[in-house]
């Protein structure tokens, strides 16, 4: 990873420590920040649906910043456990969108090719839960 371009994106973006948490062995940015930066960069988002049943989903997102640069990526969600699925939810379809808005705006940014993922993008990349006594002295 490119410690100083991937500062220069925190930046340009104005990502503040709240944006992004380090899991394991990626960085994460988390929902806020990801719609941080789809407004910084005024990107435009179109979405397909690509397949829609009752417990799976995949969403085609494609990402333009200007009709110069443009990125094209699916999100999928199949309900589940951590076995046989990827999302303990029931609204499949939109946490495919979540999914793929967050991979086509780290990808069209150039955070992706960092090793920068969105919280959304699995449900193991969910920012700890802070106690609420974490939170008082935070």
């Amino acid at each position: 990873m490119n410690k100083e371009k991937l500062k220069d994106l925190y930046l340009q973006y104005g990502l503040t420590k709240e944006d992004v948490f380090k899991h394991q062995h990626y960085v994460i940015i988390t929902r806020s920040g990801i719609e941080k930066i789809q407004g910084q960069a005024d990107i435009n988002v179109e979405f397909e649906a690509k397949v829609l049943e009752r417990d799976y989903a995949v969403i085609k997102a494609t990402a333009f910043i200007d009709a110069k640069k443009v990125v094209q990526t699916f999100g999928s969600a199949l309900k589940g456990d951590f076995k046989n699925g990827n999302c303990n939810t029931w609204y499949v379809a939109e946490m495919a969108e979540k999914r793929a808005l967050s991979r086509a705006v780290l990808k069209v940014t150039g955070f992706y090719e960092l090793g920068v993922f969105g919280e959304d993008e699995s449900d193991d990349f969910k920012k700890p839960k802070l106690e609420p006594k974490q939170l008082i002295n935070k």
